[in-house]
């Protein structure tokens, strides 16, 4: 019998036929395994990294025997705390009776479609992807579902399914990208000069690439302006900074150069009768 401060550890707990040595022992015991189980996934995903497998087919696979590995430990521990497994068997397997009764064809198409998204690589974990019209960066792709987090630090969890069977847009797939920048300039002004200034602007910035060639478009022709793209090329990498830095530049240039940038205006003419 163990006693501390006046409570004897060894005594079952009402309502629940546990001891609190039985208790801690059980805590321990899970606590123990979960290292375990951790350990054996981080070999067996430093064992698969040496293979040529996707990086995330190997997260993939390592998600879901960890899920399986942690359901056994949990298994084994419930007994000392005199809990018949036997009796969460069977309710396991009337949930799995549920889950093949009514969800089956959901629950299997999301195992597929991550299975399949973590084998043909459409992206890869670090990448910022739009799908479905939700944007952000790739944290994972689950057993289930695939979670993203947006610039502003949302968390998006989106089905397998949707993901797969849906239109992708990987924006940091390609090592180099077209940065637009849209400008307007007034129809008084000088557009040949302008596209001059537009271009040593963007050449005069470090991070624009000369391979492909930076250049100007006429975009076009609205009521009260000229529109005007800039198109330099950059480093993926470098995407948000020369758009940011060129916009700058571009407005501060055309002002310091006479370019006029026309605020949005509608011309009236009154007709006097007689």
């Amino acid at each position: 019998m163990v006693v501390i401060f006046g409570l004897d550890l060894d005594a079952p707990l009402p309502y629940i036929g546990a001891s609190v040595m039985e208790i801690i022992i059980a805590i321990v015991a899970f606590l123990i395994g979960y290292v375990i189980v951790s350990f054996a996934i981080w070999l067996f995903k430093k064992s698969l990294r040496r293979t040529k497998l996707p990086e995330l087919l190997i997260e993939f696979m390592a998600r879901f025997l960890k899920m399986i590995l942690i359901v056994f430990v949990l298994l084994a521990v419930l007994p000392i705390v005199h809990v018949d497994v036997s009796a969460i068997v069977i309710g396991l397997s009337a949930v799995i009776g549920l889950i093949l009764g009514f969800g089956l064809q959901d629950t299997m198409t999301n195992i597929f479609a991550g299975f399949w998204l973590a084998m043909l690589k459409p992206f890869d974990i670090g990448d910022y992807i739009e799908v479905n019209g939700l944007g952000g960066t790739l944290e994972a792709v689950g057993i289930m579902s695939t979670t993203l987090t947006t610039p502003d630090n949302k968390y998006i969890m989106i089905p397998n399914k949707l993901v797969w069977g849906a239109s992708i847009v990987n924006y940091t797939r390609k090592p180099v990208r077209r940065v637009d920048v849209d400008v307007s300039i007034s129809y008084e002004s000088d557009l040949e000069r302008a596209i001059g200034i537009a271009m040593r602007v963007m050449r005069d910035n470090p991070l624009v690439l000369d391979d492909p060639a930076p250049s100007v478009v006429i975009s076009a022709l609205s009521d009260s302006s000229i529109n005007l793209q800039l198109r330099p090329w950059a480093k993926t990498g470098d995407y948000w900074t020369v758009k940011g830095e060129i916009t700058k530049k571009i407005l501060d240039t055309f002002r310091s150069e006479g370019i006029e940038i026309p605020y949005p205006q509608l011309d009236v003419h009154l007709k006097e009768k007689g």
